[in-house]
């Protein structure tokens, strides 16, 4: 009888160290409830983290992007109506509101079923999984990706690509991939690539490295480029934001100046910059003297 309890709690410990090499299924939130999760990695187990407040920007609040904008808006509408959409990659300067605009989508759907899920670049490896567990689901996802960059040997951009375009298996029609980048191809680009084309009679070979490159970007079908914005955008959008911020008569000289020097300290003169200028103007000048 001690033999077999002995074997017993032997068989036990090693069912236990097996389980940990064969994660459980993934548990999905509530999606009547939740609006956003992130994707996170315990243990080599992912599961989904809901966002219980998730950023409160609008629409209306995106300055001097209004093209970009009205795209990624008109997709996603099609998207929620069942109809035909593009996966949208926004690429381009820094602090223009490429992130800003996915989230601002949420708030404006949400109440039509508009879901987000953010998923970090080191966790794109498990997209196969992700959205496996969004068929049948009544909702429409949107993968958020932010802020990709690759290396050409990265196993995680094929797993996005495969999900993209290219896997045995469909993505669920209920699911859109919403990426942004710094970079056009999402890989980086070396001189010695163009360089290395051959030509025959004028005619050009691409190497089979652009090519490779250029696949993953190609397989989004809407692309948005953000580029910096000129000076007069730029103060329109610190005026906007201190508006906002609840002051009035904004549009003085004084400001301007200091407007404009804080985007010369920062080397920037993009969206972030305005907001993070009208935040510390708004504060110093609105502040109380005890």
């Amino acid at each position: 009888m001690n033999e077999l309890q002995h074997l017993l709690e032997r068989a036990e410990s090693l069912l236990n160290r097996i389980e940990n090499y064969f994660p459980p299924p993934v548990s999905s939130p509530d999606w009547q409830k939740v609006l956003a999760c992130r994707w996170c990695k315990r243990y080599q187990r992912g599961e989904f983290q809901p966002i219980y407040h998730p950023h409160q920007i609008r629409l209306a609040d995106l300055q001097g992007i209004e093209f970009q904008k009205q795209q990624i808006d008109r997709n996603t509408r099609q998207f929620l109506q069942g109809k035909p959409a593009n996966n949208v990659l926004l690429w381009g300067s820094r602090g223009t509101g490429k992130s800003s605009l996915i989230k601002a989508l949420l708030n404006e759907y949400a109440s039509q079923g508009l879901r987000l899920v953010e998923v970090e670049k080191h966790d794109l490896i498990d997209l196969p999984d992700i959205v496996e567990s969004f068929y049948d689901r009544p909702e429409r996802f949107i993968i958020f990706g932010d802020d990709l960059s690759f290396e050409p040997n990265d196993a995680r951009y094929k797993a996005l690509k495969s999900v993209l375009d290219g896997s045995v298996s469909a993505p669920p029609e209920n699911v859109l991939i919403y990426a942004t980048s710094n970079r056009r191809h999402l890989l980086p680009e070396y001189m010695r690539e163009n360089l290395a084309v051959p030509t025959i009679e004028g005619e050009i070979h691409p190497s089979e490295a652009v090519e490779e490159k250029i696949s993953l970007s190609e397989r989004f079908g809407l692309w948005l480029s953000f580029y910096p914005f000129k000076q007069d955008e730029y103060l329109a959008i610190v005026f906007y934001w201190l508006r906002q911020l609840g002051l009035t008569a904004v549009e003085t000289a004084a400001i301007k100046t200091a407007a404009l020097q804080w985007a010369l300290h920062r080397g920037s003169r993009s969206g972030r910059a305005a907001w993070q200028f009208a935040q510390d103007w708004a504060g110093k000048y609105t502040v109380t003297l005890s």
